[in-house]
């Protein structure tokens, strides 16, 4: 059967790292990026089998790969589910992660040579087949605990590819320090997770999704430990996929390369939470009162990040803010129970931000490019190539990466008939029904996303050269365009998934999730939102575009916002609360303990405990008594006793054909003499 093959989603990507890990650096850039790409390719076809196979059982399958955990009622198997939610996600990350691994051949090309180490372009596709190994094992989970083993996986990925210029001067340091700020934040989510686990296990018996769901279905369960439970998975879910209030990371994870910022921080990673959220339905549909903080959570996430987006100058963060902020239209979707939505959303959004993110590295290169072609460019350190306000007038100088941004910025407005516009208006449409202080707060959001991205669009692409970079920077190599051309396709085609009366995602995750209500295509919905956006588009236009920016004028809100629109370029200061809450409280406990705790004495008194030496004396007899005397005496004896026989046998072989001859002459006597005579 073709499942037989699924084992391959995880072992491709890993294979690609082995191979990479022993030959690329010796081999060569070309060699290193196209096993790379081929390895997640071909991850991809196995993926797409496997939604054929899923076309004709239609039932969950489970592919064992090998024994794990077995201590007493813990039994843990490493093993693959197969069905229609984990196989919806292969098929999207494999795919996503081909294109931006193929663009990162290109763009890494450019990227180590600006930061002049050759060596690390090995490095960056070794930790990049790392990720989708993990992912994988993510998505592809039996059990909790196997899940635990990608979700920890992938936040290593992100943690190795955000500082992954670690090294680079004074830039160096501050990725290196938003690695570590994604790492910390992160365990915090990981804690929520754990403890989830922790609950399970104690009230079930089990960690396995399958047992967990029947026995939740057969209504013994403690629904107060099932609440408690949904609650600490929601803990998780604001770790990884960068909700209120563990949202802080995300922002500065795009100090790595912008191939990361796509592939992890807006296609993939960040999305983990709400597909385990989505795997725990059972979980969820038990404990509404949960449930509804997960909407609320989303909703308030979504709108506060919004804001945020509309202050920034960098042309990545925005995208970063406007990815927490899309991350909270899905988990509030998932938080009403409307999962079909909240996957919809995911799949479109993975194609039309994967595509944003790439053209904002398109963007950054052809801004480097004509920097360092200026005659000013190797002499202004100061100059940054992802600011906005040093961009303009590229519409006519990077026209493909132009058209491409269009179609992104549109799909991530909602406006039809892209894929962002079917996704969006699900949500909307469920929240109306459902929550409609939810529905307000995902409304006034999706206003604010319209008009951010047509204010990045203005500033970016239209109006004059704000510098001279802007005005030399050259168009990117099809190496890089070719997959922004296809992501784009998907922003377009992707809302195909699940039209109004089709719903053909819907009837395809019914066969995990069980019966789901689909509410009818709400057209009110759909044409508030999109006048709306329409109207915030409009007036990004008479901001940004009647009368562009030039070269060192300030931002035109700035002067109709005065302090609040300082309050969304500083990020509404969270930052500086958490450092004056958390870091300093955390780092003045450890200063007044360093100073005022003798920690000699304390070492010195353990070191002299009872216990300790009761410990050093056990050790040291098992060591000198034991191993000595008892285990090495007896290995020892048994290894003098099997090199002895070997000895004596090794006479026998002489060489002589003729002592073989008799030997097994004087064999053939023997067992005739046995017959004969027994």
């Amino acid at each position: 059967m073709l499942s037989r093959l699924a084992p391959l989603i995880i072992f491709l990507p890993l294979a690609g790292l082995l191979i990479n890990l022993a030959f690329g650096r010796r081999l060569g850039e070309r060699f290193t990026g196209v096993v790379a790409s081929s390895a997640v390719g071909l991850a991809f076809v196995v993926s797409v089998l496997q939604f054929f196979v899923l076309r004709v059982e239609h039932e969950a399958l489970q592919v064992p790969i090998a024994d794990w955990i077995s201590i007493g009622a813990l039994d843990v198997s490493w093993t693959m589910r197969l069905d229609t939610l984990s196989v919806a996600m292969m098929m999207m990350v494999t795919g996503v992660s081909t294109l931006i691994h193929i663009y990162a051949i290109g763009y890494m090309h450019a990227d180590v040579r600006f930061h002049e180490d050759e060596g690390r372009y090995t490095r960056f596709f070794v930790f990049f087949n790392l990720f989708v190994t993990a992912m994988m094992i993510l998505v592809s989970a039996d059990n909790m605990l196997m899940m635990f083993v990608g979700w920890e996986g992938v936040g290593l990925c992100s943690y190795l590819l955000i500082g992954f210029w670690y090294d680079f001067g004074e830039g160096g340091i501050a990725n290196a320090l938003a690695g570590k700020k994604a790492f910390i934040v992160n365990r915090i989510g990981d804690f929520g997770f754990l403890m989830a686990m922790f609950f399970t296990f104690w009230n079930f018996g089990s960690l396995q999704f399958d047992e967990i769901a029947a026995q939740l279905q057969s209504g013994s369960a403690d629904t107060g430990v099932v609440a408690i439970i949904a609650l600490f998975l929601l803990l998780g879910v604001t770790g990884k996929s960068a909700q209120i209030p563990l949202f802080v990371w995300l922002p500065d994870a795009m100090a790595g390369p912008t191939p990361v910022s796509a592939l992890i921080h807006a296609a993939t990673m960040v999305t983990a939470g709400v597909y385990m959220v989505t795997r725990n339905a059972a979980v969820f549909n038990l404990a509404p009162g949960s449930a509804n903080v997960v909407a609320w959570v989303g909703a308030a996430t979504a709108l506060f990040a919004a804001t945020i987006a509309v202050g920034q100058f960098d042309i990545k963060k925005v995208l970063a803010y406007s990815t927490i902020s899309q991350l909270g239209f899905m988990v509030a979707a998932v938080g009403m129970g409307a999962y079909v939505a909240g996957m919809f959303h995911l799949i479109t959004h993975a194609f039309f931000k994967a595509l944003l993110f790439l053209s904002a590295g398109s963007v950054i290169q052809g801004i480097e490019h004509g920097h360092h072609h200026t005659a000013h460019g190797h002499d202004d350190h100061g100059f940054d190539p992802n600011d906005m306000r040093n961009m303009g007038g590229l519409r006519s100088r990077m026209p493909t990466t132009y058209k491409v941004y269009l179609i992104g910025a549109l799909a991530l407005a909602g406006l039809p008939p892209l894929a962002g516009f079917f996704s969006k208006d699900e949500i909307l449409a469920d929240a109306s029904q459902v929550n409609f202080g939810v529905y307000l707060l995902l409304a006034i959001a999706a206003v604010f996303t319209a008009f951010y991205m047509g204010r990045q669009i203005l500033m970016v692409f239209f109006g004059e050269s704000r510098s001279d970079a802007a005005e030399h920077a050259p168009e990117n190599p099809k190496v890089m365009t070719t997959p922004l051309v296809l992501l784009a396709a998907g922003a377009v085609l992707m809302g195909a998934l699940n039209l109004p009366g089709v719903h053909s995602l819907t009837h395809w995750l019914e066969h995990t999730l069980g019966h789901l209500h689909v509410p009818e295509f709400n057209v009110t919905v759909a044409l508030v939102s999109t006048v709306l956006a329409l109207l915030a588009i409009a007036l990004a236009w008479q901001l940004y575009g009647k009368k562009p920016m030039t070269k060192g004028q300030p931002d035109p809100l700035r002067k109709i916002l005065g302090p609040v629109f300082a309050g969304m370029e500083h990020k509404w200061w969270v930052d500086e609360l958490y450092q004056l809450l958390f870091v300093n409280t955390y780092n003045r406990l450890a200063a007044f303990l360093a100073d005022n705790v003798d920690w000699r004495f304390w070492h010195d008194w353990f070191h002299d405990s009872v216990l300790v030496r009761s410990f050093k004396a056990l050790t040291g007899f098992l060591a000198q008594g034991f191993d000595l005397r008892v285990i090495d005496a007896g290995f020892n004896s048994l290894a003098k006793s099997a090199a002895a026989a070997a000895s004596g046998l090794r006479k026998l072989q002489t060489g002589y054909v003729r002592s073989y001859a008799l030997s097994v002459f004087v064999g053939v006597i023997l067992v005739l003499s046995y017959f004969l005579f027994a």
